[in-house]
């Protein structure tokens, strides 16, 4: 199994060209990263799950899959999937924990992980611990998915959807507990924006222990940090029907 992971590369939140990209990031204790199968395209292939690991790279456990031919993969472990248990992906199969199949055959009601936004790109929608998203309806070709920040979002029924929903939910309730903890996870302290100056902030500035002095609270870069940020010339807005709550 050695072939799917390999070591993930620090960058820090730099450019190759070191400048700073990404504020927040720093030095990180040495991980690997394991290659995911988002895809899950062994169709019609049975696979055995031989193991559930921790992955530092995600909230979620992953699951390590023999298949029949001999090939081993990790997916996202859905929440009571077992060491031993079977699964397989195909068009139209049993609606059973860890199966993967086009929306077009699920159930409405059933609930979904690692779904496609376009059919045979790979899992996008649903990835992370305790996640799972509602088929509510189907209608014109789609599936009218609710996700759990409450938006409701169409998806073409060709798109592959997993039956179930991502364990590791108490992830959530997690306590970092010490600053060296984030240091080793690769996150830097960050400086609040009313403590910093008018030239590196638009919070900044002011006597005293003074207010952000805008109508609304921008991000460094001068942009609305709350409320609707979304660009409304978005061409894939078309497919959202409910907009999550703010």
């Amino acid at each position: 199994m050695n072939n799917l992971k390999k070591m993930l590369k620090k960058h820090s939140g730099r450019s190759s060209g070191g400048m700073v990209t990404v504020r927040g990031q720093g030095g990180r204790h040495k991980r690997y990263y394991r290659e995911i199968d988002f895809k899950r395209d062994k169709f019609g292939m049975i696979g055995e799950v031989v193991g559930i690991e921790y992955d530092p790279n995600r909230n979620v456990d992953i699951a390590l899959i023999k298949y029949t031919d001999g090939e081993f993969r990790y997916i996202l472990a859905p929440k009571d999937l077992a060491i031993g248990d079977k699964i397989v992906s195909a068009e139209k199969a049993e609606i059973k924990i860890g199966n993967t199949m086009k929306l077009k055959n699920i159930a409405i009601g059933t609930l979904v992980h690692n779904v496609e936004l376009v059919a045979g790109r790979g899992g996008q929608l649903g990835r992370s611990a305790g996640v799972g998203l509602q088929i509510l309806a189907r209608i014109g070709g789609f599936a009218h998915l609710k996700l759990p920040s409450s938006e409701v979002r169409m998806v073409t029924l060709e798109s592959l959807a997993t039956v179930g929903v991502l364990g590791n939910e108490d992830m959530k309730q997690r306590v970092i507990g010490k600053a060296g903890r984030s240091r080793h996870m690769g996150i830097k302290p960050i400086v609040r924006g009313v403590a910093q100056d008018p030239d590196s902030h638009p919070h900044g500035g002011g006597e005293g222990r003074s207010g952000i002095g805008r109508k609304r609270p921008m991000t460094k870069y001068g942009k609305p940090a709350v409320g609707k940020t979304r660009n409304k010339r978005k061409s894939t807005s078309k497919y959202i029907l409910k907009r999550r709550k703010p």
